[in-house]
């Protein structure tokens, strides 16, 4: 078995980081190691490609401690396949084993003992590629109606009315969709076709020709649909220079890492939202766990038509988790054992995982995933002391799932889910029947225009944008904040201002109206955790008002807003602020901008973080 290379991710992020207001480098001290041993042997899995980004970045990570692991991600189903014929010491699934496969062949262990491990949860995303005088169209919409006439072929052009719909109106080429689907067996598309046969079966059991999932995409002879073997594969295919009316389906991270689009879906709430790391952890919040019996096989796996119907406006509808499949029988060759399993394989698996459930979670989100909430690192700390019990030399000292560095964690609540709480609400453009929220750049056509800055311009009402009215911002404009200590290091605190924003008014009388800019932070995410958008305030400035001649325009700034550690009572930038706006209405230029202050615990994680400021022009 080979390992594959794990995908090189700072290209991406760099491209994408042009694209927000902020991005804010803090420099920080802190951070816990796992614990290591001296004695450790190579250990060999097979499985998902869905979770094979995060787990091959665990893989390099634990190698410092010598700890060597292979992963070959084969897709779910050779996993557990190979996990059951002994070939493996472990196996990532996203799907338990379903007894017999679509053919009627067995999907079992076999005999081998086993347990599942939650290890991670992500989004899967429908990357596409459209172009428009040969650039990329991007801030599509699809409703799951829409997404599941697209892979049963009911739509098959990118002009079709159900999409100008979706997306309110804007206008697509006539192009040809080209899905493109696995041509292996794979968790991912288990579970894209469980969500289609719960959610559409209406769709999707006629095309299917029976009701269920399938872990194999089901093709029609003389359909314009392509197939490719692994998420790799797939994402090139779409990304490719032949790729232009392509679709496919593929976990949030390859995208990110091509740096191409997804589709914003829509959710129950009638939003449409990206497969983010918020908007996951929000949407599995609705999750069902199978943890009434520890003796189960199907213990710890998760039930997720309640996550496909959340209505939260923030959720993300095709949320899930990964599984590692754990050997748990002791050594030996007889029924109920395990031949393959010794002592120094089991603590290699034990500290592999002890590091990818608690440290390994922190960069979950910087690789397009979403981190495990505390109730389910303990659980599969639970899970994982099978090994002590299948062999009394394993050691398990000193794993505490409470301490570790994870920032789902909530302290007193192992129900809670930090990144749900802190996840922000959708834009108003991003609602169905609204906008679309597009970003700089592109325009009703989906022609790139070039651009820099992501800006939202949300209206509660319609028109979304008035004639006449304009926000505009800096192309490739940044900020870097250089965290500081104070002296007593009591807290670490940065300061930068925000790039110059011009709102330019043109409207006739009859549709002058006063306007707002408002701005909302993101949590800062990156290093070994979060840094909540609470600790960051900031204070507004006008900088210019230029009315026409004899115009009434007048303009003040929004109130400062201190950081939640200077005033308790601040939600900070974590919640919608006012920039500035007009006292008196009228054609004119005005500009303007803001200083932030940003204050944190001087406990802070080290690492560099980075955030995302929505600005948003209101009218009327």
């Amino acid at each position: 078995m080979s390992s594959p290379a794990v995908p090189d991710h700072a290209q991406g992020r760099a491209r994408r980081l042009a694209l927000v207001a902020v991005g804010a480098l803090v420099a920080l001290l802190g951070g816990v190691t796992a614990p290591a041993s001296a004695d450790y042997v190579l250990i060999e899995g097979d499985g998902s490609t869905w979770s094979r980004v995060i787990v091959n970045q665990w893989v390099a990570d634990v190698s410092a401690n010598g700890i060597q692991v292979v992963y070959s991600g084969g897709g779910s189903s050779l996993g557990r396949k190979n996990f059951a014929h002994y070939q493996d010491d472990f196996a990532i699934t996203e799907i338990p084993y379903q007894g017999t496969d679509e053919f009627g062949a067995p999907d079992t262990s076999l005999g081998r003992p086993y347990a599942y491990v939650p290890i991670v949860a992500g989004g899967t995303a429908f990357s596409y590629h459209v172009e428009v005088g040969g650039k990329l169209m991007r801030d599509v919409r699809l409703s799951g109606a829409t997404i599941a006439k697209v892979f049963t072929n009911q739509i098959v052009n990118w002009s079709d009315p159900a999409i100008a719909a979706d997306n309110n109106g804007r206008l697509f080429p006539n192009l040809p969709i080209v899905p493109v689907v696995r041509a292996d067996p794979s968790g991912t598309t288990a579970q894209l076709t469980g969500w289609l046969n719960s959610q559409f079966p209406a769709i999707w059991q006629p095309y299917f020709g029976k009701a269920g999932q399938s872990t194999y995409y089901p093709t029609k002879s003389g359909a314009r649909m392509l197939s490719a073997a692994g998420s790799d594969q797939l994402m090139n295919t779409i990304s490719s220079s032949a790729g232009n009316g392509t679709i496919g389906y593929v976990e949030y991270s390859y995208a990110l890492n091509k740096d191409y689009p997804v589709v914003k879906l829509l959710n129950a709430a009638g939003y449409f939202v990206e497969p983010s790391a918020l908007n996951v952890a929000v949407a599995l919040t609705k999750a069902k766990i199978d943890d009434d019996d520890a003796t189960s096989p199907g213990y710890m796996t998760a039930i997720l038509d309640d996550v496909y119907t959340n209505p939260d406006p923030r959720a993300y509808p095709l949320s899930s988790y990964s599984y590692l499949i754990l050997p748990t029988g002791p050594s030996g060759s007889g029924a109920g054992q395990d031949s393959r399993m010794t002592t120094l394989k089991r603590q290699s698996l034990l500290d592999l995982m002890f590091y990818g459930l608690c440290e390994g979670q922190a960069k979950a989100m910087d690789y397009g995933y979403s981190p495990l909430p505390l109730n389910l690192v303990q659980a599969g700390f639970e899970q994982l002391g099978k090994l002590k019990t299948a062999d009394a030399n394993v050691d398990i000292q000193n794993r505490d799932a409470t301490k570790c560095n994870n920032p789902t964690f909530v302290a007193g609540d192992l129900n809670a889910n930090h990144l749900a709480d802190i996840a922000p609400m959708p834009a108003t453009c991003d609602a169905a029947g609204f906008g679309p929220c597009l970003s700089a750049g592109q325009d009703g056509t989906g022609i790139d225009t070039g651009g820099g800055i992501r800006m939202t311009l949300g209206v509660p009402s319609a028109p979304v944008t008035p004639a006449g009215l304009v926000l505009a911002v800096p192309t490739d404009a940044g900020i870097s904040l250089t965290g500081q200590r104070d002296p007593g290091n009591t807290r670490v605190t940065a300061s930068a201002a925000v790039p110059t924003i011009t709102v330019v008014d043109t409207r006739t009388d009859d549709l002058i109206t006063s306007w707002q800019v408002h701005a909302q932070a993101q949590a800062f995410t990156g290093g070994t955790g979060i840094v909540d958008a609470k600790y960051l305030g900031w204070t507004p400035e006008i900088h210019q008002v230029v009315a026409e001649t004899g115009g009434l325009l007048a303009a003040r700034a929004g109130s400062a807003v201190p950081s939640f550690l200077n005033d308790m009572a601040s939600s900070g930038l974590s919640v919608g602020q006012v920039l500035g706006g007009t006292t008196s209405s009228g054609r004119g230029t005005t500009t303007l901008g803001a200083v932030l202050d940003l204050a944190i615990p001087s406990n802070t994680a080290q690492g560099s973080y980075t955030s995302t400021l929505t600005i948003t022009l209101v009218a009327g």
